[in-house]
Formats: C-alpha cells, sequence, structure tokens
C-alpha cells in the first residue's frame, strides 16, 4: 500500500491492474469510515421523536432528520461533482475535520449544557457536511478509477456498508437513548484517525479542468435546499425561491464561459429517464425506521431499545443482500436485477401494511423483505444512470445521483414524518382499522405505490435508458477470481 492511485496512473498501460489495486485500497479505508460516519445518521434516524420530547419540541422533531437530510443532499452533490475539479485529498480534509467539529459539538452543547433542539440540528448539519465525503469520494474513485466489471462489486459493498452501519445505528441509538441520546454524536468522531492514511492513498491531482464555479455550485446548491424546506415547512414563497434560482441557474449555465454543467448535461435523455428511477425507488428511504419506532410505540407499547433489537435484522438482511448484489447482478443482469429489487420493496410494504394489528415479529419479517430489495436496488440503479454520462462528467454524475437521492428522500421523511403524528389518513384502512393504526397501513400502502410507480417508469423506459450501450456493455460479467485477485494486496 505504499503506492499512490496517481502513480499508478502515471504508470503504463500493463499497470491497469496495479492502479485498480490501488483505488481498492483506498476504497476499502473510504467504506470503513463511510460506515463509522453514517451510523449517527440512522441513530437519528430512529430517535428524532423521542429527541424532539425530550429538548421540549415535539413538533419539530422530523427537523432533527430534514434538515441535516437537505445538507446531505447539497454536499453530496458538491463533493461528487468536485472529483471532477479538485484533489479528492483536500475533499477529504475538509469533510473528516468537519465531522469531527460537529461531533464534539454536538456532544458538548447537549451534555454539559441545557439540551436544545437548535444545538441538535446545528450539530447533525456539521456531522452530515463532514460525514458525507467518504461516501462522495467513494463513488468518485470506483466510477473513476475501477474497470467496468468491479464497478457494480464496489457500488454493493458500498450500499452494503450503508445497510451495516444502519443495522449499528439501530442499535446504539436504541441503547444509548436509554442512557443519554447525547453519546450518539461522539460515534463518528473516530473517523479522525483514517485522515493520514487517506491522504496517502488518494490522488492528488485536479481534474481536467483549473477552473472551479462556485457561482454555479451556490445557486443550485441553494435552488436545492429551498426544494427541500418547502416540503418541510409548506411555505409557499420557498418554492418561488427555488424556482426563480433554477430559472437563474438555467440562464447562468448558458452564458457562462465555464460553468461546472453544462445544458447539454440536463439534455441526455438516456440520463434524465434514469434519473427518474433514483427519485422514485428512493423517495421512501428515510421512512422505514421512523414508521415502525412510531408503530413499536403507539400499537405494541414498545420501547426504542425494543424496537431496535427487531428492527436492526432489517438492515442486517439489507447488507447481505448489498454485498452478494454484484454477484447476483452477474448472474441475472441488471434490468431483472432492478425488477426483483423493487418487488421486494413493494412486498415489504404491502405485508406491513396488511399485519399492522398482527404482532412485531411478522411486521419485522416484512421490513426484513422490504430492506432485502433496498440492500440489491443501489448497485444496479447507480450503474445503470451513471452509465448513461460519459466518464469525465462521472463525477458529476456522482454528485447529481447523490444529490436526488438524499433531497428525494429528505423530502419523503418530511412529508411521511408530518403523517405520523396526525389523524388526516386515520378514518379508515384496508384492515378495518382506525385511528393511528389505520395512518400507518394506509402510510404503508402510499410508499408502496411509489415503489411501484418506480417499477412502471423502469419498464416502459429501460430501453431508453440502455441505448447506445452493446449487448457486452449491458452485461455486467462476473469473475470472481478476477476480483479475488484485485482484492488480494499481496499478489
Amino acid at each position: 500500500m505504499s503506492a499512490t492511485i496517481d502513480n499508478a496512473v502515471k504508470q503504463d498501460a500493463p499497470d491497469l491492474e496495479a492502479q485498480n489495486k490501488m483505488a481498492v485500497h483506498a476504497l476499502i479505508l473510504l467504506l470503513i469510515t463511510f460506515i463509522l460516519g453514517t451510523l449517527c445518521l440512522q441513530g437519528f434516524n430512529l430517535v428524532f421523536t423521542n429527541i424532539g420530547n425530550d429538548v421540549g419540541a415535539p413538533e419539530q422533531a422530523a427537523l432533527i432528520t430534514s434538515l441535516p437530510s437537505i445538507v446531505l443532499g447539497i454536499v453530496c452533490f458538491i463533493y461528487g461533482s468536485l472529483g471532477d475539479f479538485v484533489s479528492l485529498k483536500k475533499l477529504i480534509v475538509f469533510g473528516l475535520v468537519t465531522l469531527f467539529v460537529g461531533s464534539l459539538f454536538g456532544f458538548i452543547a447537549n451534555f454539559f449544557f441545557t439540551k436544545n433542539l437548535w444545538t441538535v440540528i446545528i450539530a447533525r448539519m456539521l456531522q452530515t457536511a463532514g460525514e458525507q465525503v467518504s461516501g462522495s469520494v467513494y463513488l468518485v474513485i470506483a466510477t473513476k478509477y475501477l474497470k467496468k466489471e468491479l464497478k457494480v462489486i464496489f457500488f454493493g459493498l458500498f450500499t452494503a456498508g450503508y445497510q451495516i452501519s444502519a443495522a449499528i445505528g439501530v442499535f446504539a441509538a436504541g441503547l444509548l437513548t436509554s442512557i443519554a441520546w447525547q453519546y450518539l454524536f461522539l460515534i463518528p468522531a473516530v473517523t479522525i484517525v483514517f485522515l493520514p492514511f487517506l491522504l496517502h492513498l488518494l490522488p492528488n491531482h485536479r481534474g481536467g479542468s483549473q477552473h472551479v464555479d462556485w457561482v454555479g455550485f451556490v445557486i443550485f446548491g441553494l435552488a436545492s435546499a429551498f426544494l427541500s424546506l418547502f416540503f418541510s415547512y409548506n411555505k409557499w414563497w420557498m418554492l418561488g425561491v427555488c424556482a426563480a434560482l433554477f430559472v437563474i441557474f438555467a440562464v447562468y449555465i448558458n452564458k457562462a464561459d465555464d460553468p461546472f454543467i453544462t445544458p447539454a448535461f440536463f439534455k441526455n435523455t438516456r440520463w434524465l429517464a434514469g434519473i427518474m428511477l433514483i427519485v422514485l425507488f428512493y423517495f421512501t428511504n428515510y421512512c422505514v425506521s421512523p414508521i415502525f419506532n412510531s408503530m413499536g410505540g403507539a400499537l405494541y407499547d414498545m420501547d426504542v431499545t425494543q424496537v431496535s433489537q427487531y428492527i436492526v435484522w432489517a438492515f442486517i438482511v439489507a447488507a447481505v443482500f448489498g454485498t452478494t448484489s454484484g454477484w447476483i447482478v452477474g448472474k441475472i443482469g441488471r434490468t431483472p436485477a432492478i425488477v426483483l429489487a423493487s418487488l421486494f420493496m413493494m412486498c415489504g410494504f404491502v405485508g406491513s401494511a396488511l399485519c399492522v394489528n398482527t404482532n412485531f415479529t411478522l411486521l419485522t419479517v416484512f421490513a426484513c423483505v422490504f430492506y432485502a430489495g433496498c440492500g440489491l436496488m443501489y448497485s444496479p440503479v447507480v450503474s445503470t444512470v451513471l452509465d448513461t454520462l460519459p466518464v469525465d462528467e462521472s463525477g458529476r454524475g456522482v454528485g447529481m445521483n447523490d444529490l436526488v437521492m438524499n433531497v428525494t428522500a429528505s423530502i419523503g421523511i418530511a412529508v411521511f414524518g408530518a403523517q405520523l403524528g396526525a389523524t388526516t389518513l386515520g378514518g379508515g384502512s384496508l384492515i378495518g382499522a382506525t385511528g393511528p393504526a389505520a395512518v400507518y397501513s394506509n402510510l404503508l400502502l402510499i410508499a408502496a405505490g411509489v415503489v411501484a410507480l418506480g417499477l412502471i417508469w423502469f419498464i416502459v423506459f429501460h430501453k431508453r435508458i440502455y441505448a447506445g450501450e452493446s449487448a457486452q456493455e449491458q452485461k455486467t460479467v462476473d469473475q470472481p477470481q478476477e476480483v479475488l485477485e484485485v482484492l488480494d494486496p499481496v499478489k
């Protein structure tokens, strides 16, 4: 591990294998960093209602998740897009230092001083802005430096890492809530120790352009933020500001000499059709944990620790399917894998909706089915969308994927979370229940409907999405021996 990706890239063509090996070494460290950083996000997703009650702001508790999620979407986009322009080492330094500062601030402000909703939110926003750097850099490295047959493997490992961190985060949140939820802030602080190793491995060279279009980044980031804020606060003026900013952005990229993203990017109809899959399949991404946590308390008289002991198995299932998704895609192809994953997700939601009043063990089984679909979905969907773009736009593709995925999910949690304590959907349901049980059942059926729309979209447009790829390019080759050789640092 003494060489760097930079050195491998500068060598002759026969050293392409060396480039892949150096990339793998960096990806392993980035994945560990990502897992530790994501623990916080999943832990707070599970217990934000409990924290809201503890700080005396139960009606605003969803902001603990929704506002950091907005930040997450924006920094995902910025980090990924900057991968085409600036040194990845600089991104890592900024991200991990910000994560460390946010972790210490959140713990100290809420443990040693008066607990406050906004110190929690500010700390979570700082942590979120920092923790995502490892995820975005991971995806940029995997997209730019790995050969095609390895990409789907490492995309699968990435979502497996996410689900593993979710499982540990759920368990840790349940445990620490019974002690002091403030300790959740400290979990990702340890990632600072990985900084020297990542600085040694990551490439230092800039992207093809020496110009960083900060004006374009700011306009687009603000527009995305106001879009998410509208769904959190339901203030129409925010939607108006969002629309105005997107119009300004459209004018800007048509007039600017060297914008970070050109109008041609948004005229790529294959990419537009592909990105809609992420919009629809990931709209409910943050909703399952809070829905099950709320159901456990309202219908089964369970505390958050008890709920976490059940729901953690769903994340473990997701991690297993994420880890094996590369192999599965290699065997059946991306199209069948996307269809199968969406069917798992729908069955999980529908099954849960029909069994709300049975027992929590059965609900957990259906949660496992849903998360099996989530674990399987990420690798084929992300590789499908990124393959609609040329390699020199892969960083911006990664950034746009992450932006859409996280802003969509933050809108979803704002919409669904607002209904958890409401009675709008409590009048009746397919299972004959009323009140809270009807609310949960109807929410789960609505979530299934959103996934169904994603499947319908894919069936209608999949030929357009894959247009232009040869049959060989569309086929992901399963080469386990080659993968093992690349993963072996001794060879």
